[in-house]
C-alpha cells in the first residue's frame, strides 16, 4: 500500500496539483472544495436549524430541495477531495485526523439520508417534526461542524 501511495505522490498529476505555479491547480481545487463544503454544510444547517425550531414560520416542505443541493455538493466535494488527496496521499492516508474526517463524512451521509426520510416520510409538507428528526438534525449539525474542524486542522497538522 505504501508503494502505491508513493507512486501516486510521485506521479506527474500529483506533482502538478501540488506544485504548479498556476492558479488552476491546487488553489482552484481547494476553492471549489471550499465552495462545495459551503453549499453542503450551509444547506444542512438551514435544515437542521429549522428542525430545531428556529424560524418556525418557514414551512418545512419547501426546504426539501436543500437535500438535492447537499447531494450535488457532496459529489463536487468527493471529486475535489480526491484531487486534494492525490496531491499529498502519503500524509493523508496515514493521518488519524484525515481518517476521523472521513468517518464523520460517511456517518453524516447516512444521517442526512435518514433525516430526509424522517422528515418527509409522511408527506411532502410535514407539519410537525418528530423527536427522531430533531435528534438526526442535532447529529448532522455536530458532525458537519466536526468535519469542517478536522478538515481545517489537516492544513496545519
Amino acid at each position: 500500500m505504501l508503494g502505491f501511495l508513493t507512486a501516486l505522490h510521485d506521479s506527474g498529476f500529483s506533482t502538478w496539483i501540488r506544485e504548479a505555479e498556476t492558479v488552476w491547480a491546487f488553489p482552484t481545487v481547494l476553492t471549489i472544495h471550499t465552495f462545495g463544503m459551503m453549499l453542503l454544510v450551509g444547506s444542512a444547517w438551514v435544515m437542521d436549524l429549522r428542525l430545531f425550531g428556529i424560524a418556525r414560520t418557514i414551512p418545512i416542505g419547501p426546504l426539501r430541495p436543500l437535500f438535492r443541493i447537499m447531494w450535488a455538493s457532496f459529489w463536487v466535494n468527493l471529486a475535489t477531495g480526491i484531487l486534494l488527496f492525490i496531491a499529498d496521499p502519503e500524509r493523508k492516508a496515514t493521518s488519524l485526523l484525515f481518517a476521523f474526517k472521513m468517518v464523520m463524512v460517511a456517518v453524516n451521509l447516512a444521517v442526512c439520508s435518514r433525516l430526509e426520510r424522517a422528515v418527509y416520510s409522511e408527506g411532502p409538507d410535514p407539519v410537525r417534526v418528530g423527536s427522531t428528526a430533531k435528534q438526526l438534525a442535532a447529529a448532522s449539525a455536530l458532525l458537519w461542524a466536526g468535519t469542517i474542524f478536522a478538515g481545517r486542522l489537516l492544513a496545519y497538522v
